[in-house]
């Protein structure tokens, strides 16, 4: 087993990467997006071989095209006539797996899973917890399975991770009868970012895993913070689906349930208008005037009043979950942020984290600011709590995970 396919289908888009895991490189990357609409666009990336050392080194080469491409089986067709026309070659590289991201596994799948028709059904069937993703993901499977119908293919589940939280952190205090027979308890999303880093972090550290209580800030557009402990999710912030928790772009994460009843009363809103209303036109959009940190951050050094209380409350939020995750766990050896805002957005860190010396985290200022590429850490050298920049990759994580299921 040496080469895999990761796919990760959206309902008008799929995103792919040919990975050789012999040394875990990417050997080409792409996107395939604006299916069913008139014109279609495919984006084909071949990956450049790193340096020897002795010969300069190369730059990645990207091809676009523009066509039609009406359904996610037209649109796999356009990725292997890409791979075909631009390289690599995937007779030279015959993908031996195909790795799906499938956002949500509800209570039935806690590992990767080679996917079989009662899969497939399963996942049909979660659509009811997620569904404007599980229908997106499970088109991309029936595509794929076309394209690729001599291999395996693997569904890897953003919720799986998380499979080990304790009853106490993932049951609501709602009636429980209805809770059952509606499947309303919380799962947690970002699972596989949060295992990547954290597996990441334990090995940069030089510690076992299973000895380490760990803090991950999952903060891009979507944001989620997860408590490890062992290597095993025990809380996190994202619940039935992934609009709970920490401000994010558009999503405006914890909020009193009152606030739907009012507005439904009082402003005349249906159900799918505080739908959009909390998911589409909240988080940093809904106080600052965009979902982008960076223009936000922008706002803020030019004094807009609206700009610096989203952050503030951005901060808020990430602080109070940080403390009460540290109670949870019972203690914290490693911090980590990750994602795009995490990885790129220092004044957020230093932010994050600023009033809790008391738990043994002191962040260097130089560290913190200066940039880099890899796992780094941020923390000084005598603060008890080692906080990191771990950058995530999903996809790779997603591929050993595919590698997994299938020699099992």
């Amino acid at each position: 087993m040496s080469v895999v396919l990761v796919v990760n289908s959206g309902s008008s888009s799929f995103k792919y990467q040919l990975i050789d895991m012999r040394s875990e490189t990417v050997l080409a990357s792409g996107l395939v997006e604006r299916i069913g609409e008139p014109v279609g666009r495919s984006t084909h990336t071949v990956v450049a071989p790193p340096a020897d050392g002795a010969s300069p080194t190369l730059l990645d080469a990207t091809y676009e095209r523009e066509l039609p491409i009406p359904d996610h089986t037209a649109g796999f067709g356009v990725m292997i006539d890409a791979f075909a026309e631009n390289g690599p070659s995937l007779a030279e590289n015959p993908p031996t797996a195909v790795g799906h991201r499938v956002v949500h596994g509800g209570a039935r799948f806690f590992e990767p899973t080679v996917i079989t028709p009662l899969v497939e059904i399963n996942i049909d069937e979660l659509s009811v917890l997620a569904p404007l993703h599980n229908p997106a993901n499970l088109a991309g499977i029936v595509a794929a399975k076309k394209a690729f119908s001599d291999v395996p293919h693997v569904a890897v589940f953003d919720t799986a991770f998380h499979q080990t939280l304790p009853r106490a952190a993932y049951t609501y205090a709602i009636d429980a009868e209805l809770a059952a027979a509606h499947r309303i308890r919380r799962y947690g999303f970002h699972g596989t970012s949060h295992k990547f880093v954290s597996e990441a972090a334990a090995a940069f550290v030089g510690r076992p895993l299973a000895e380490l209580k760990q803090i991950v800030f999952h903060l891009g557009n979507g944001a989620s913070v997860t408590a490890i402990d062992g290597g095993s999710s025990v809380e996190t912030s994202m619940g039935l689906t992934p609009l709970e928790g920490l401000v994010m772009g558009t999503r405006s994460g914890d909020v009193d349930p009152a606030v739907l009843f009012q507005l439904a009363r009082r402003a005349n809103m249906t159900i799918d208008d505080l739908d959009d209303l909390l998911n589409k036109r909240s988080g940093l959009l809904g106080i600052a005037g965009s979902a982008d940190f960076r223009d936000v951050s922008a706002a803020v050094e030019r004094g807009d009043d609206d700009a610096l209380l989203a952050f503030e409350v951005y901060v808020h939020r990430l602080r109070a979950y940080a403390g009460a995750y540290i109670a949870q766990l019972g203690g914290v050896d490693v911090i980590s942020f990750t994602a795009g805002v995490g990885e790129n957005a220092p004044v957020v860190r230093a932010a994050a984290l600023e009033t809790l010396g008391f738990a043994g985290i002191e962040i260097d200022p130089e560290r913190n600011g200066a940039r880099g590429r890899g796992i780094r850490r941020i923390s000084t050298d005598d603060s008890r709590v080692v906080v990191l920049v771990v950058p995530t990759n999903e996809e790779l994580e997603i591929a050993r995970q595919t590698l997994v299921a299938v020699a099992g």
